[in-house]
């Protein structure tokens, strides 16, 4: 797609707000405009669209992140929730925190210091003690673990939603997920502390270029999660921490 529209403005309508090209509404996939119900979600919007395009190249989906995500909460995650919801609980069984290293001492120390306070945190947070182990044997959770999940994750509506669908998978953890929703952590800080093991093996033996983009886009991906959270934030009263 190439840059053919001249102005961008945000607009107030019927259900939400719009953001027009030429006065002419964005429009999903399906043809129907994109109305979203935050105001200063359209606005960062609006802005990708001022932005894209303006040195004459071809607009790909990723030069508009926040419209893509958008696009998914209305046309996807509301006709999915329920699965989606079962999918990110099956994370939280199954939390990458849960699962540690044995050997080295100096890795399964640094697991413990860095995994087991946001453990406790879920705990406190939440009411749910989940149990630990070393290896991939699979852990078995508490009774009620996956009622309790499905009780938090119900709180969330389908924008809030679509962004822990990008951030739990990529964190490999639903309790980092939790936090990152609750303003507890930033995007990079949870990165880090979900990937401790990989770390750890890059500071011994290196890394290569294919793995380290792998790492940015996971990163820029978790940023673009905290950053489409703060923005559709009924109360919009804090700071967007990325």
């Amino acid at each position: 797609m190439k840059r053919i529209w001249t102005s961008v403005e945000t607009i107030e309508t019927t259900g939400g707000f719009t953001v027009l090209l030429d006065r002419k509404p964005i429009k999903k996939p399906s043809g129907t405009p994109l109305t979203m119900p935050f105001a200063a979600l359209a606005e960062a919007v609006a802005a990708e669209w001022r932005s894209a395009g303006l040195d004459g190249s071809e607009i790909k989906p990723d030069d508009l992140p926040l419209t893509r995500m958008t696009t998914t909460a209305i046309d996807r995650v509301a006709k999915s929730y329920d699965d989606i919801i079962n999918q990110l609980v099956g994370y939280g069984l199954n939390d990458a925190l849960c699962y540690r290293a044995e050997t080295p001492a100096s890795l399964a120390a640094l697991e413990q210091a860095q995994w087991q306070p946001w453990l406790n945190w879920a705990t406190d947070t939440y009411g749910v003690k989940l149990n630990t182990g070393f290896g991939i044997t699979p852990i078995i959770q508490p009774p009620g673990t996956a009622d309790v999940f499905h009780e938090a994750m119900r709180a969330f509506d389908i924008y809030q939603l679509t962004a822990l669908g990008v951030a739990v998978p990529a964190l490999g953890s639903l309790v980092l997920g939790l936090a990152l929703s609750q303003h507890k952590l930033d995007a990079h800080t949870a990165f880090d502390i979900a990937h401790i093991e990989e770390k750890f093996q890059v500071e011994r033996w290196g890394t290569d270029d294919l793995a380290e983009e792998r790492r940015l886009a996971i990163l820029t991906d978790l940023q673009l999660c905290v950053r489409f959270m703060a923005l559709c934030d009924q109360k919009n009263n804090h700071d967007i921490k990325i």
